[in-house]
């Protein structure tokens, strides 16, 4: 699956390729409900047969977590 800068991957708009390997290709993307960048990991056909769907990771933008180092 290759995404092109500017097209639209549910509510993803692709702003480019970050990266490629064997796991796949990473893009970045843009969120335009939540109006943050993002990573989009598309996966070869030959292991997203395998893949199951997961809900989207949050993270916290400003790491106020007790264990993260500032």
């Amino acid at each position: 699956m290759a995404l092109t800068p500017g097209s639209r991957f549910g509510c993803y708009e692709v702003a480019g390729e970050i990266g490629a390997g064997g796991m796949g290709v990473v893009y970045r993307a843009k969120d335009t409900k939540l109006d943050r960048d993002v990573a989009i990991k598309a996966l070869p056909e030959s292991m997203a047969a395998d893949a199951f769907p997961r809900r989207p990771q949050r993270t916290n933008p400003r790491g106020s977590h007790p264990t993260a180092r500032k």
